[in-house]
């Protein structure tokens, strides 16, 4: 079990490996060997709070399936073993950047005071304009 914070784990028992044929590097060897991995995550099994599962939808984007299931590819490296843990290292800097609750903005009041000093100010530059303008005389 990979622990990322107090309440949220990732259970390694639970994550399925499936090995396919990249594309990219590895030239003609690439063609005979499952050098790419899928790694599976099953979200819905585990007792994860909603304040996560919506971060965690909102961080995985397109890897998230409807059905709950996490699902990363990795194709960057030659050998299957550096895909693998690139995959699962993907998968926990996701949890990680998901585990990060968001702060709870408190609503405020601007101060009297400052409500204050702005409509002075206006006032002053009301009157300063008012002072440049030409006299009206029809009055």
């Amino acid at each position: 079990m990979i622990q990322i914070t107090e309440h949220i784990a990732i259970h390694e028992e639970q994550i399925k490996y499936q090995y396919v044929r990249a594309s990219g590097p590895g030239g003609q060897h690439v063609n005979k060997t499952s050098n790419a991995v899928i790694l599976q995550y099953d979200v819905t099994n585990h007792i994860y709070p909603d304040w996560f599962l919506a971060k965690l939808s909102k961080e995985c984007g397109g890897l998230l399936s409807k059905k709950g299931f996490v699902r990363i590819k990795a194709q960057k490296y030659r050998s299957q073993a550096r895909n693998k843990a690139d995959a699962l290292n993907r998968l926990i800097k996701i949890f990680k950047n998901s585990s990060i609750r968001p702060k709870h903005r408190k609503k405020t009041q601007t101060p009297q005071r400052a409500v204050e000093k702005r409509i002075s100010n206006k006032k002053k530059l009301s009157e300063k304009k008012k002072s440049r303008q030409q006299p009206n005389f029809e009055e």
